[in-house]
């Protein structure tokens, strides 16, 4: 942990001798923050900046060729443009994205070289270290080690777990507007990738129940790294541990005064599937 936040770093080297320490360290930040950085993970930074480029090459494509794709609401994938509105702030965040899943549409090989077979690659790989992750937290919960990855397997037709690439245009002097407004994320568990130099995110914890939507006075700021995985817990997860593991208010903010450059981040949702019954051990 660095100055004064509360986001722990838990390190996943010798995941399988380890398995108890690690998990030990995962549920007290989960219990607190709700957040914490994984470090020694398996992907390198080059995998890292390799999906970074791609997501960089597609932004930057043409709206009407990224419009090919675009968001379905039924769905929850495609690209979208500024058209996600936060209930905390009533405005439309800053930024746009594209959500993908395993089957969903992707851009061609033509509109981004390599872009599906590298993405679905580095989705392979999030969804291994969701797996640990989710194995332990599992355990600390009382129930059986797979429980909560049976819950939010892939490869079932009901599956939920999304990846969202997102843009955060730049800015200059945006006192007033967001990237993206205070909220928690409505899934279970958020594999969240930055860039060094690339800040904005902050949190907020302090949260008590899934049906609190309160906000705390105290946003820490999280600074960018390439490399250490960001991770939090979701709604889903907070009401699925009967209010154990919190799901924290977190936000992007540009600069008030200043220039903010372009921000780039990538993240992963673990969500349970869609016909789940989603109990916690007190059965709240």
């Amino acid at each position: 942990m660095s100055g004064s936040s509360p986001v722990p770093a838990v390190s996943l080297k010798d995941f399988d001798t380890r398995k108890d320490e690690i998990t030990r360290q995962l549920v007290k930040a989960a219990e607190t923050a709700g957040f914490f950085t994984l470090i020694d993970h398996g992907i390198t930074i080059d995998e890292i900046n390799s999906q970074f480029a791609l997501s960089e090459a597609y932004f930057a494509l043409p709206h009407e060729v990224k419009g090919r794709i675009p968001h379905d609401i039924k769905t929850n994938n495609g690209w979208e443009y500024k058209s996600q509105i936060r209930q905390s702030t009533g405005t439309a965040d800053q930024k746009e994205s594209f959500w993908i899943q395993r089957n969903s549409e992707w851009p061609t090989d033509e509109e981004v070289p390599n872009f599906r077979d590298t993405t679905k690659n580095f989705m392979g790989k999030c969804e291994q270290i969701s797996k640990k992750v989710l194995a332990c937290l599992s355990i600390a919960l009382g129930f059986s080690e797979d429980h909560l990855n049976k819950s939010m397997d892939v490869e079932a037709p009901d599956n939920l777990t999304q990846m969202r690439l997102i843009h955060y245009m730049a800015s200059e002097n945006a006192a007033g507007t967001w990237r993206a407004g205070n909220h928690t994320d409505i899934g279970c568990l958020t594999l969240l990738f930055q860039r060094d130099g690339e800040d904005g995110l902050e949190i907020c914890p302090g949260r008590e129940s899934h049906n609190d939507h309160a906000i705390g006075d105290t946003f820490h700021p999280l600074p960018a790294q390439t490399g250490p995985i960001v991770v939090n817990i979701g709604d889903m997860l907070m009401a699925w541990s009967d209010d154990r593991l919190k799901a924290n208010f977190h936000r992007v903010r540009a600069k008030d005064v200043g220039k903010s450059a372009d921000r780039y981040s990538i993240a992963y949702f673990n969500t349970g599937r869609k016909n789940i019954i989603m109990q916690g051990p007190l059965k709240k």
